[in-house]
C-alpha cells in the first residue's frame, strides 16, 4: 500500500480533528512552532491562545465539561507545563477528557539538557490516565488514537503526550488509522436489578445521592424519575460542581454542604442512602463528627468503582452505566412494589413539597430581597439579582465562594450543560472555562460570576475572552479580600488579624483591568442599580462585558 508523506506537525492536526477536535487551546513557545508552522494547512482548526498555561487547561476543561466531547490543549515544555500542573489536578478530579501535548526539546538535544528541557511524561504522570513521548513518527498515529480512546473511556480524564521537535518536522509516508470508541453503557443483569430492586424496596427511608455521572451520561430525567417512584429526597453531592439533579423536581432538596454535623442531621432520619453516580460525602476540613450516621446503609450505582466503599462500605454496589441500570430499574419497582409503592411515593412527595429545593427556594428569596438596600451590596441580594436578570437558556459558571453563596439554593438546573462550577478547589478556574465553555454552546448565554481573589488568578483569560469576541458576563464579587480564608481564619482559630488577606492598599480596579484587555466594564456599588446592569448584559451577544461588583466583605 502507498502511503501519503506528511510531517509529523500536519499528522497530528490531522488526527486530532479526525478524533473530533474543532478547537486547539494553547500558549505557544519555541518548541510549539512546529504546529504554529502547520496550523497554516488546516484553517478548519481554531486555535484559542490563552495567556498562561493554566488557563489553556482551564478552557479545554470548559469546553469538555459543557459538551461531553473531547478536548485538546498544547502547552510550552518543561515550565509551561508546570504551570498547567494545577489546572490539571482539577480536570483528573472531574474526569475530563481533554488530550494534553507539550512541545519537547529534539530527541538527543535533549540529553544536553538545554533550556527549559526536562523529561516531561514523569511531571505529567501523576494527574493524567496515561503519559507518553512519541519516540517515532511511525508511532504517532497509534499514540494519538489511544489517547483519544483512553481519555474517552469512562472513567473518562486527561491524557498527555510529549511530543518532540525532531518528530514534528519529520516527513514519511504513516498510515493515520482510525477512531476507537470503547461504548460502556451497560445495565446490570436481570438478576442484580432484581437484586436492586428487592433491597431499595426493603428501605423504609431511602434518599438519593446524586452525582457528576448523571451529567455525563445524561442521566437526569432518569434520576428525577426515581426519586418520584420511590417518593424520596434527592440531594446533590457535597461538592456541587454540576447540574446533578432537576432543580424544579418535586423530590430535590438541594446540595447536602460540607459541614459534617449539618450533613449527619440532614441523613439521620434516613435508612438507605443510593448513590447515583456520585462520590460519597466528601468533605474539606477535618472534624470530630463523622458525617454518616452508623444506621444508614449505602447502594452505589455507576462508573467509578474506586468511589465505591472507598471510605464506607457499600451493602450493595453495582458497576454499570447509571442511565441504563435506573431504565432498567423502576420497571422492575413499580412491578415489585405495585399500589402500596405507588400509594408510599405519593404521601412521601406530598411530604417534601414544604421543605424542597422549590419551597426553600420561596424562603431564600424573601430573605435575600430583605437586604435589596444594604451597603455596601450583600452578597444574597447581587446573587438574587443576577439570578433574576438570567435568561432561561443560560449557563452559570460558577466560583464564587462566599459572595455568590446562594447560586446553588437560587438558580435552578433545567439541563445538564445548565451550570458547571469549581469542583478540585483551585481557585482561577471560573474565567477561563466560561470561554471553554462559550465556545462548546454558542447557541446559548454564558455568564461567569468570580470573586476577586479567583479571578485574579487568570485575569489573563479576558484578553482570550475580548480576542475570541465572545458574549461572556463576567460578574466579579468585589470583597477586596479573601473572604472565606477570614472566615475560617476566625472559625477555626478565634484570630480576627487577617494577614495577606486584604487587596485595599492598593485597591484592585477591575474596571480598568477589564478594559486594558479590551471589554466592556462597569462598576456597581448601588444595590438599586444592580438588577438593570445585570439585566442589560446578561444574555447579550455583543462581546464580553465584566461587570464588578462592590459587595459586603464583613466577616
Amino acid at each position: 500500500m502507498t502511503l501519503n508523506t506528511i510531517t509529523g506537525r500536519s499528522a497530528f492536526l490531522a488526527l486530532l480533528k479526525d478524533e473530533g477536535i474543532t478547537h486547539l487551546f494553547g500558549n505557544p513557545g519555541t518548541t510549539e512552532l512546529p504546529i504554529m508552522h502547520a496550523l497554516t494547512d488546516h484553517p478548519d482548526l481554531t486555535y484559542v491562545m490563552g495567556m498562561q498555561e493554566s488557563i489553556v487547561v482551564y478552557m479545554a476543561d470548559g469546553f469538555s465539561r459543557a459538551s461531553g466531547r473531547l478536548s485538546a490543549c498544547n502547552v510550552h515544555v518543561a515550565p509551561g507545563l508546570g504551570n498547567a500542573m494545577g489546572a490539571l489536578f482539577g480536570a483528573k478530579f472531574t474526569g475530563t477528557p481533554i488530550i494534553l501535548t507539550a512541545g519537547q526539546q529534539e530527541q538527543g538535544h535533549g540529553l544536553t539538557e538545554p533550556l527549559l528541557y526536562d523529561s516531561l511524561v514523569p511531571i505529567a504522570q501523576p494527574l493524567v490516565k496515561w503519559a507518553v513521548e512519541v519516540t517515532r513518527l511511525e508511532d504517532l498515529p497509534r499514540i494519538v488514537r489511544r489517547a483519544a480512546k483512553v481519555a474517552m473511556t469512562p472513567p473518562t480524564g486527561p491524557v498527555f503526550i510529549s511530543l518532540p521537535g525532531d518528530i514534528l518536522n519529520t516527513e514519511a509516508g504513516i498510515d493515520l488509522a482510525s477512531t476507537t470508541r470503547v461504548d460502556t453503557r451497560v445495565r446490570p443483569s436481570d438478576e442484580v436489578i432484581e437484586v436492586l430492586a428487592d433491597r431499595i424496596l426493603k428501605s423504609e427511608r431511602p434518599l438519593l445521592l446524586c452525582g457528576a455521572e448523571l451529567v455525563k451520561f445524561d442521566a437526569l430525567a432518569e434520576a428525577a424519575e426515581l426519586s418520584e417512584v420511590l417518593g424520596c429526597p434527592a440531594f446533590q453531592s457535597t461538592i456541587p460542581y454540576g447540574a446533578h439533579f432537576l432543580s424544579e423536581r418535586p423530590c430535590f432538596m438541594g446540595g447536602l454542604s460540607r459541614d459534617q454535623k449539618q450533613v449527619r442531621d440532614t441523613l439521620n432520619p434516613y435508612d438507605t442512602m443510593i448513590v447515583l453516580g456520585s462520590d460519597v460525602l466528601r468533605m474539606s476540613v477535618w472534624s470530630e463528627v463523622d458525617p454518616k450516621p452508623e444506621h444508614l446503609r449505602i447502594v452505589q450505582i455507576g462508573q467509578l468503582d474506586w468511589e465505591m466503599g472507598k471510605n464506607y462500605p457499600a451493602e450493595l454496589a453495582v458497576r454499570a452505566d447509571v442511565r441504563e441500570t435506573i431504565k432498567a430499574l423502576i420497571p422492575a419497582l413499580k412491578r415489585k412494589g405495585g399500589a402500596a409503592l405507588t400509594e408510599r411515593a405519593q404521601k412521601g412527595i406530598a411530604a417534601l413539597a414544604k421543605t424542597n429545593w422549590t419551597a426553600r427556594r420561596e424562603v431564600t428569596i424573601a430573605n435575600a430581597t430583605k437586604l435589596a438596600s444594604a451597603r455596601p451590596i450583600h452578597g444574597d441580594w447581587m446573587t438574587q439579582c443576577l439570578v433574576q436578570a438570567l435568561p432561561k437558556d443560560a449557563i452559570l459558571v460558577n466560583e464564587g465562594l462566599t459572595s455568590a453563596r446562594l447560586i446553588h439554593s437560587l438558580f435552578p438546573y433545567r439541563d445538564r450543560w445548565s451550570l458547571h462550577g469549581n469542583a478540585a478547589g483551585g481557585i482561577g478556574w471560573a474565567l477561563p472555562a466560561a470561554i471553554g465553555v462559550q465556545l462548546a454552546q454558542p447557541n446559548r448565554p454564558v455568564t461567569c460570576v468570580s470573586g476577586d481573589g479567583s479571578a485574579m488568578y487568570s485575569v489573563q483569560a479576558l484578553w482570550t475572552a475580548a480576542n475570541q469576541k465572545l458574549p461572556i458576563t463576567y460578574v466579579i464579587c468585589n470583597n477586596m479580600g479573601y473572604r472565606i480564608i477570614k472566615q475560617r481564619l476566625k472559625a477555626f482559630h478565634g484570630n480576627e488579624h487577617y494577614i495577606g488577606m486584604d487587596f485595599k492598599d492598593p485597591a484592585l480596579d477591575w474596571v480598568g483591568l477589564a478594559k486594558s484587555m479590551g471589554m466592556n466594564a462597569v462598576r456597581v456599588t448601588e444595590p438599586g442599580d444592580l438588577a438593570g446592569v445585570l439585566k442589560d448584559s446578561c444574555g447579550g451577544r455583543n462581546g464580553p462585558t465584566l461587570i464588578d461588583v462592590v459587595v459586603d466583605g464583613t466577616v
